[in-house]
């Protein structure tokens, strides 16, 4: 039997936007913006940040831009979930991802106008931007679906 499995990825998305939203009232609570708490040396620290863009800082101050885009992002989402995952695992756990990651940022730009960011990676000699559960939701979302398209077709059928 093929299923959309709802309560499975329900739970997981939930887990996911609640885990983000949580991560960031705890910086915006116990730590001032630009300060730094090194976890791994200099190449993991929590970095308080807020960013009014989106990734590498584009779109800067661009709010209703960002607003229309993620409910247009949003809609697109469940309706592919709908007509397209039914049974497909990695696909629905994809577009739970990349639901939960935009809903989290979402949720920063109508309450603050700007994103909380936090996890601060040093690789190697490159200082990569400054980042959050949502974002790494987002990209883990797009991994999966780009392994789903391009490498395994259609997924598995009612897994």
């Amino acid at each position: 039997m093929k299923s959309y499995r709802l309560i499975p990825m329900t739970l997981i998305g939930l887990f996911i936007l609640g885990l983000d939203q949580f991560t960031k009232y705890l910086v915006v609570r116990f730590m001032e913006e630009g300060e730094s708490i090194p976890i791994l040396g200099k190449y993991l620290e929590l970095t308080s940040h807020r960013n009014s863009g989106a990734a590498w800082g584009m779109f800067q101050d661009q709010m209703i831009f960002f607003y229309v885009v993620t409910v247009v992002v949003v809609a697109i989402l469940v309706y592919v979930y709908i007509k397209e995952a039914k049974g497909n695992f990695l696909l629905q756990l994809a577009i739970v991802m990349l639901l939960a990651g935009s809903l989290g940022n979402f949720i920063d730009r109508i309450l603050f106008q700007e994103v909380v960011d936090f996890i601060d990676v040093l690789i190697v000699f490159y200082d990569f931007p400054i980042f959050n559960v949502a974002d790494s939701a987002l990209t883990v979302g797009v991994i999966l679906m780009l392994l789903e398209f391009f490498f395994t077709g259609k997924g598995d059928k009612d897994a």
